[in-house]
């Protein structure tokens, strides 16, 4: 029994609160009527009011007015007989097109800041306001607004709700966020994302696809800003940012396109040029029509690139989806994906934007910043198996590079090793030359004097020859330390050993002997270094070897002079029986002839042997550095 009369008081009481609170519902604020007039001045109209429907665009019933209309919106604070709730009225609004002006009762609200060209802008700017206690009295109360807008750009009013503040306030920062904050969030990301990817391409130019993404995000940023301005600044009127809005939508289309093109890898030439051509034409069409023609020209251009927008999209989901010899590209079919949801999103919008006033339902506002990420993701993605593959090549290249360069060590060791043998064999061959020409000449002199002597040589004489012997070997192992010797002072001196060798030898054999030497070496000039006249010492040494053992001469002639400047010219003549100079140079046979080629050359020197019945001229002329630096 006890819980039968429980449940019977309950079923009493729950259906009094239940009415209880309907009845609150029912007496809270309410609007009337919402009328509207054309003005023709600044104060209200007394007549021509007509009933309509928020959100309004006055174009659809005036075709063509631009200028102001004044909003009547009857509304009551709650249920007659009721009493007073003493709650506060809130009154919001989504948006004026373009600037207004609000008065509750005959008490002005609140007003744009330019009510006249340049206006403002408050079409996407949703506010809402305390209704003062004198404009909310028992009964019918009015607001009144007043929207100044232009013909060419949907003028008019939003949704007005009026009701507690607390929802009217709860309900006006839903708008705020849909209509405002969400678009400041997304222009600021795909401004930076478009700084960043435009970094990118100017470091790597060859990644055009980031080159494009970064123009359309900063396209599509200064899109969002011109539906952001709450004035037209830095434009002188209304209508300019407009066609800025239009041009910017162009411009990020044309884009789009192209980005998604080099992503893909398409390579449609012929398109390319003809959606260039059409984004500028649409272009100079939005900025140069007049005022009167604006907004079909607005409408063609915005509705043209929207499907422009689409067809682009579609087609790129049949290139990422179309089967291919080497498979699927999966950031070309992620690309996809997200264009599929531009697609979605945009017919959504699309639909609303015909129906005017209904920013607050627009799903591109949430799915932007969304995408815009997505993009970024996909495209880092693409930017980091680029720098991947860059890495990848750059190891591949190092190990080239290392066995390139071990290869490279090995074929200088080989050729060190080479040029060693080489400078062992050259300096083998020096020697021997120094060997034949020095000491071998000093042999010969002493068997020549051995053998035309009548009678045996005494002790000391043969002595002697074992000193010049000996004297001769000491200076050919001593022949690497004369560079650091000096050169002797005067052609004189340079000579004086070699006449002293040979004149005795030459006198005992019955050789008249005639040395011409040049007392000294011009003055300013260059002279001969240590090692070249050691080399023209040997020359002319086996010169005189040569006569000795070979020409059968009766006279000798050895001149040396310098004929010009920088010019030292040695010359060895006999009266000999001669040779034939080529037969002997094509048989080889001659060490001494070779031997003093091979020493003339060394030395930068010329070197000439003339031979016929007659007798015998060896010739050497030495270019000293100056004159060898001239003629270079």
């Amino acid at each position: 029994m006890r819980w039968l009369w429980l449940a019977a008081v309950l079923a009493l009481c729950l259906p009094g609160r239940a009415l209880a609170a309907n009845a609150q519902e029912g007496c809270a604020p309410r609007v009337l009527s919402v009328q509207a007039a054309r003005a023709v001045d600044d104060a209200r109209p007394a007549q021509g009011w007509e009933d309509v429907t928020l959100p309004d665009v006055w174009t659809q019933r005036w075709p063509g007015h631009g200028g102001a209309v004044w909003y009547r919106i009857d509304w009551e604070r709650g249920c007659a007989g009721a009493a007073p709730s003493g709650d506060p009225v809130g009154l919001g609004i989504d948006g004026m097109s373009m600037a207004g002006e609000v008065y509750a009762g005959g008490d002005l609200l609140w007003r744009d800041a330019s009510l006249a060209e340049p206006l403002s802008r408050s079409w996407n700017t949703p506010r809402w306001w305390l209704l003062p206690e004198a404009g909310g009295h028992e009964g019918v109360n009015t607001v009144w607004v007043r929207v100044v807008g232009v013909a060419a750009l949907s003028p008019g009013l939003g949704h007005v709700r009026i009701g507690p503040a607390a929802q009217v306030g709860q309900a006006q920062a839903a708008r705020q966020w849909r209509q405002r904050t969400v678009y400041v969030f997304s222009a600021g990301l795909s401004a930076a994302v478009g700084c960043l990817f435009g970094v990118v391409w100017c470091l790597r130019r060859a990644e055009r696809a980031f080159g494009w993404y970064a123009l359309m995000s900063l396209a599509w940023t200064v899109y969002l800003f011109t539906l952001l301005a709450t004035s037209p600044w830095p434009f002188g009127g209304t209508l300019a940012l407009s066609r800025l809005n239009i041009v910017a939508f162009v411009l990020y289309v044309l884009c789009f396109c192209l980005f998604t093109w080099r992503f893909g890898g398409q390579h449609l030439p012929r398109l390319e040029r003809v959606l260039r051509w059409l984004a500028l034409l649409a272009a100079a069409a939005v900025l140069l029509a007049p005022q009167a023609a604006a907004a079909p020209v607005f409408l063609a251009a915005w509705l043209g690139f929207v499907a422009v927008f689409f067809a682009n999209c579609l087609q790129f989901q049949w290139h990422a989806w179309r089967p291919r010899p080497g498979g699927r590209d999966v950031q070309h079919m992620l690309l996809a994906l997200c264009w599929l949801v531009f697609v979605v999103v945009g017919v959504h919008d699309l639909l609303l934007v015909m129906q005017h006033w209904r920013a607050e339902q627009s799903w591109s506002s949430v799915a932007g910043p969304v995408t815009t990420v997505v993009m970024a993701l996909l495209l880092g993605g693409r930017l980091a198996g680029s720098m991947r593959r860059i890495e990848r090549f750059n190891h591949e290249l190092e190990e080239s590079v290392a066995h390139a360069r071990a290869e490279l060590a090995q074929a200088l060791a080989r050729e060190h090793a080479q040029a060693l043998d080489n400078a062992k064999l050259q300096e083998r061959m020096q020697i021997a030359h120094d060997l034949h020409d020095g000491l071998g000449g000093s042999l010969v002199r002493g068997m020549a004097l051995l053998e035309q002597a009548r009678e045996p040589l005494p002790n000391a004489r043969v002595l002697s020859l074992l000193k010049v012997l000996r004297d001769d070997l000491r200076q050919v192992i001593d022949h690497g330390s004369s560079a650091g010797a000096a050169a002797p002072a005067t052609p004189v001196q340079w000579a004086a050993p070699l006449r002293h060798r040979f004149t005795r030898i030459l006198d005992e054999m019955g050789v008249a002997s005639e040395w011409r030497i040049a007392p000294r070496w011009r003055e300013g000039g260059e002279r001969p270094s240590a090692l070249q006249c050691l080399g023209l010492t040997r020359l002319v040494e086996e010169a005189l070897s040569n006569i000795i053992k070979h020409s059968q001469a009766l006279q000798v002639r050895v001149e040396c002079a310098q004929p010009l400047p920088g010019v030292f010219a040695v010359r060895v003549e006999d009266d000999g029986v001669g040779f034939d100079v080529q037969a002997v140079q094509c048989a080889g046979l001659s060490v001494g002839m070779r031997s003093m080629a091979a020493r003339a050359e060394r030395m930068g020197a010329t070197f000439k042997v003339e031979s016929g019945p007659g007798g015998t001229v060896v010739s050497v002329v030495l270019l000293l550095p100056e004159a060898a630096r001239a003629a270079a």
